[in-house]
């Protein structure tokens, strides 16, 4: 079985710590527990591992955000991965910082790289985990507020959430989307 993990975010180093990135924060974490780097392909950065015997493919979009679904539809169409097999990680405001919530399905929210994802692969039919980043910004400063770096307090507890992801991740990929969703949804 194969599986693709996608987690978005925008690439340079002025993003690096933003809590739009969180989903690259995610890979990278995940990269250090189970000993895999990335490299630059198509459209992504983009690494692989096995874990109790699952093909697990990782990557990060080059394409920025809001063109996220560029980069997923390649690669899942390249690595002939379905659409069931794939996983989504993104930041979204309308979850307290650091609550994490499982799906298969959904609406985009608002958010510009679930809406691409959206209309390249034609559904809204894929299993994404939402990490929470909350809203603590005035009318009119969205952008600003998702494209700014965590603040002290969440750093602190950012490490721990990481892991948690990373958890969610080799369960989604051995357990299923279904079982994942029961023991980790909070």
């Amino acid at each position: 079985m194969k599986y693709l993990i996608a987690g978005l975010g925008n690439i340079g180093p002025e993003y690096a710590l933003t809590r739009h990135n969180v989903g690259f924060m995610a890979l990278d974490r995940l990269a250090v527990q189970q000993g895999f780097s990335f490299k630059m392909e198509r459209l992504a950065y983009t690494a692989e591992f096995k874990h109790k015997g699952k093909q697990i493919y990782c990557i990060k979009p080059t394409t920025y955000m809001n063109l996220s679904g560029n980069a997923i539809n390649y690669w899942l169409q390249a690595l002939k991965i379905p659409t069931e097999n794939l996983l989504v990680i993104c930041d979204d405001l309308a979850l307290p910082f650091g609550k994490l919530r499982l799906k298969t399905k959904g609406s985009h929210g608002g958010q510009n790289g679930l809406r691409n994802i959206e209309e390249k692969l034609g559904t809204n039919a894929y299993n994404r985990l939402r990490f929470g980043i909350g809203n603590n910004f005035h009318a009119g400063k969205q952008v600003e507020y998702v494209l700014k770096a965590f603040n002290d307090d969440e750093m602190i507890q950012l490490v721990d959430r990481l892991d948690r992801v990373g958890e969610i991740i080799l369960n989604f990929c051995t357990i299923g989307v279904e079982r994942t969703m029961n023991f980790y949804n909070e």
